[in-house]
């Protein structure tokens, strides 16, 4: 153990991962941005605790992150509310040497977001320490027995010890989408089944796309597309005519058309759709 050394992963949940704000910008070389799926959850937790708002943090999916301190650290949670075994989420925590913080299942949402005054310094891959999924590029998701070191203190000391903002993770959530750039090659029907909805999250979603469930959207134009640049939020519609969400770690390429964009502001709430929950589209206006 080094002086660097601040928490030891007991347990990582279902998934979770070291994620920062990504590295954009290199899409152009075949690497795509990932980073913290839901950015402003990840943005809140660092400035609880004093970091950048781009620190690296802990991306817990679901619940069930278990951590000890292995010296007196200041942290925070925020994202999906998870019920904490000390502390309270959206709120600055104390651990002492040897004390655990341990995650629930929250009661809505799907992932959660623990930073560490000092940001945890793992190294960097293409200048950050994001792990990509797809690309398999970063830090390799948490196991039992992983060390995460933190960086110095910052010299800021924290603002405030409790941030009381909404989280509407739960009910039927809208995501707001412009149409296009392929929406011309669906029919009508298929354009009015999207914005008419539900549609249900599928079981096999993850950091790369989430796959909905609902009417299949009829194509009006036939044959294959050239490959084309993709961006987080593109509905990308595959043969079988269930439309794919694309999220964090999504390809940077793809060749089925993509009917709309969820647009970037309503990317943070579709991270947090958990699997057999409902949400539905609508046109953004201006």
């Amino acid at each position: 153990m080094s002086g660097d050394d601040a928490l030891e992963i007991l347990a990582p949940g279902p998934l979770a991962t070291v994620q920062d704000l990504g590295r954009p910008g290199l899409a152009a070389i075949g690497v795509g941005a990932s980073g913290a799926a839901d950015r402003s959850a990840l943005r809140l937790a660092n400035r609880l605790v004093g970091n950048p708002e781009g620190a690296a943090a802990v991306e817990a999916t679901l619940g069930g992150l278990a951590v000890r301190a292995l010296r007196p650290v200041t942290v925070a949670v925020t994202g999906a509310p998870a019920p904490l075994s000390t502390g309270a989420v959206q709120s600055v925590i104390q651990l002492a040497e040897g004390e655990r913080l341990e995650l629930g299942t929250p009661p809505a949402g799907l992932r959660s977001y623990l930073a560490v005054r000092g940001g945890i310094t793992v190294p960097e891959v293409l200048g950050s320490r994001s792990r990509d999924l797809l690309a398999a590029l970063g830090p390799p998701p948490l196991a039992p027995g992983d060390v995460l070191p933190a960086g110095p203190a910052p010299a800021a000391f924290p603002r405030v010890d409790l941030a009381p903002v909404r989280t509407p993770f739960g009910g039927e959530p809208e995501l707001r989408v412009a149409l296009g750039p392929r929406d011309d090659w669906f029919t009508p029907e298929a354009v009015r089944r999207l914005l008419a909805g539900p549609w249900t999250v599928g079981a096999a979603s993850d950091r790369v796309g989430m796959r909905l469930e609902g009417p299949a959207l009829e194509r009006a134009v036939g044959g294959e597309l050239p490959s084309e640049g993709m961006v987080p939020g593109a509905l990308q519609v595959p043969p079988g005519g269930r439309p794919v969400l694309f999220l964090a770690d999504h390809p940077v390429t793809g060749g089925y058309p993509v009917i709309a964009c969820v647009l970037r502001a309503d990317l943070d709430l579709a991270a947090q759709a958990r699997p057999g929950q409902t949400l539905r589209f609508r046109v953004a206006r201006d």
